[in-house]
């Protein structure tokens, strides 16, 4: 009898597993990750609880009081232990404690590379309760003293290979008495003063604890520029909670404090700083920091350091796969690898020549109220979501139409869903528990991000500005994105800030910015469409001089296009949709084309020869 019990209850178990691996074959990678999920969130209300916030920097005090000699930081060669970047961040703290007049709730913009007192300068102000503002090193003369302006910082630390950069801003700094600070021994520029030098004369004890107490989850953590749909860059709020959330992303998708983590990505994007070093200090793990991405050295440092763990962005893996084959590609011990926005024939192409790697895929926006992770390695997938991510996080796809750029409307006026497999805008619902905290000082723009009245009266839901669709296994892919923005080089650019810059030139009447699809490369490259004033000539040199002067590399256009007359759509908005389908093809397009040549510091006709060759790969861009 108990012989027959048991042989029903094993078939059953097994006829249940069966059902399960037929029907629910994600069950339990579900239910892993949710679980993590409901974790976190209840390791934040219990502090809540106790009418405090446990922040990353917190966490990071805690690890170096755990495991004080384990090695955090690696760059060049050279070890930082927990104890000593805790030391060496509270002498910067000390620095400014003594000789500036920082005090708690100021913002301090950070203008440096990769290195490790990047995370010096970040965690020393987080220890005086500051709010840090990192500011894009590409971003120049006009543009960086905007970003500076919006974030409403009283004083700027500069890293010293930016020296030559921040003599373009100085003066109006000194004008608005910004306090400025350079990390070199000397300071050249009059006015600056040197950190590195009052650190030798400061003690490394730490400062009064009261200074770091956050009591509220939702304050200002950080300012992370992002171009956003419009304009010049803007300061995205990103509150403690965010950083909370992104410093723990590696160790949901299974990272451990054993794991050693390659991070070559800038820090002042949130995927080097919170994913990357925030997720080393959330696990107690180790951090390899890298000044910049370099394809041909990339493998030899997974191997010499014994890397286990890989941050990217999609033109990385696709950078790597155009690399030479070598012997032993696949000899090394890396695992996993966390980013977003590699192309499923890329992800596919990786996986098949460096080995069994788990691609962890996420997406989220720097300033968004939503995000997806991938914790299946469904190829090509951004993420997965299911009846319970959606009860806590709500989004929907909805109908859009691109070429009048707006979200389609039924006739009582009300937005609609996409069927499953249909592409839409991806809105997230915002609410008490899922807010939407905008940008710094610009309410205009933050405002800009909101759709109203979607599906009822008095509804708001954050706008992504990104096209995607979710299959029948509720995974979600990502398409496009939509209005004045493309990705290039691992960056949004924002249209118009180009279009600014391109329309300062005299002989130019009206610019209208876009990106195009370049076969083999991620994102859409630059292209300007060009119309001159009356009776003025092309000066293609100028333009040339004028993109490189005021524009990062990024932004560029690599290509122009001469136009008699400016197309605009019905809302009076430049016509870009065609622009775009008719790309920079010599053989298609009969207006006079150029691309942007750095050897002859200048732009030069577009050629069916050089269009032959940038799409071979012969000709780089």
């Amino acid at each position: 009898m108990l012989l027959a019990g048991l042989s029903a209850c094993a078939a059953a178990l097994l006829a249940l597993h069966l059902v399960q691996r037929l029907f629910f074959p994600y069950f339990w990678q579900d239910l892993v990750y949710l679980l993590k999920v409901l974790h976190s969130g209840l390791r934040v209300e219990f502090y809540k609880r106790r009418g405090r916030v446990e922040t990353v920097l917190d966490r990071f005090l805690a690890v170096a009081e755990r495991v004080p000699d384990k090695t955090f930081l690696i760059f060049d060669g050279q070890s930082h232990t927990y104890r000593q970047v805790d030391r060496r961040s509270s002498r910067v703290a000390q620095v400014f404690l003594r000789h500036a007049s920082f005090k708690k709730g100021d913002t301090v913009a950070l203008l440096m590379s990769n290195e490790p007192d990047f995370v010096h300068v970040w965690l020393g102000l987080a220890k005086l309760g500051c709010t840090v503002a990192f500011l894009n090193v590409n971003v120049r003369s006009r543009s960086l003293l905007h970003c500076f302006n919006s974030c409403g910082a009283s004083a700027l630390v500069a890293g010293a290979d930016m020296l030559g950069t921040l003599k373009e801003i100085l003066p109006s700094l000194q004008e608005d008495n910004v306090s400025v600070w350079v990390m070199a021994k000397d300071s050249t520029l009059p006015g600056v003063r040197s950190v590195l030098e009052l650190l030798e004369v400061v003690p490394d004890d730490p400062v009064p604890s009261h200074l770091r107490f956050v009591d509220n989850i939702k304050s200002p953590s950080l300012y992370i520029f992002t171009s956003g749909t419009t304009g010049l860059p803007k300061a995205a709020v990103i509150t403690q909670f965010q950083t909370l959330k992104g410093a723990a992303g590696i160790w949901a998708f299974g990272g451990t404090s054993e794991d050693i983590i390659y991070v070559a990505l800038p820090l002042y994007h949130s995927a080097a700083s919170l994913i990357g070093v925030g997720g080393c200090i959330h696990l107690g793990a180790t951090c390899i920091l890298k000044k910049k991405f370099s394809a041909s050295q990339f493998w030899d440092d997974c191997k010499k350091y014994d890397i286990t763990v890989i941050q990217y962005i999609g033109e990385i893996c696709r950078y790597l796969c155009k690399q030479p084959k070598r012997e032993g590609e696949k000899d090394h011990k890396v695992r996993m690898a966390v980013g977003n926005g590699v192309r499923t024939d890329v992800w596919k192409e990786f996986l098949d020549r460096f080995g069994d790697i788990k691609m962890c895929e996420l997406y989220g926006a720097t300033e968004g109220n939503i995000c997806f992770m991938n914790h299946t390695g469904k190829v090509g997938s951004v993420g997965r979501t299911n009846f319970f991510y959606k009860l806590f996080f709500p989004f929907e796809l909805i109908k859009y139409d691109i070429e009048k750029d707006d979200p389609i409307r039924n006739k009582q006026g009300w937005c609609e869903s996409v069927k499953q497999g249909e592409t839409g805008l991806l809105i997230s619902k915002i609410s008490s528990t899922n807010p939407f905290f905008g940008y710094a000082g610009n309410k205009k723009h933050t405002e800009s991000k909101l759709l109203c009245d979607v599906f009822r009266k008095g509804d708001r839901f954050f706008n992504t500005g990104d096209l995607m669709f979710q299959d029948q296994d509720n995974f979600l892919y990502f398409r496009d994105r939509i209005g004045d923005t493309f990705r290039w080089k691992g960056e949004n650019v924002a249209t118009t800030e180009v279009s600014d810059v391109i329309g300062m030139v005299d002989f130019i009447q009206e610019a209208n910015v876009y990106g195009v699809a370049v076969e083999g490369h991620e994102g859409k490259v630059g292209m300007a469409s060009i119309v001159l004033k009356p009776n003025e000539s092309l000066n293609l040199k100028r333009i040339y001089e004028q993109v490189v002067t005021y524009l990062p590399g990024y932004a560029s256009p690599r290509f122009l296009r001469i136009q008699e007359k400016m197309e605009i759509t019905a809302t009076f908005k430049q016509q870009k949709f065609r622009l775009v389908e008719e790309g920079f093809d010599p053989s298609v397009i009969a207006d006079p084309l150029y691309f942007l040549d750095d050897s002859q510091k200048s732009y030069v006709q577009l050629t069916r020869d050089i269009y032959d060759k940038i799409l071979s790969g012969h000709i780089k861009i």
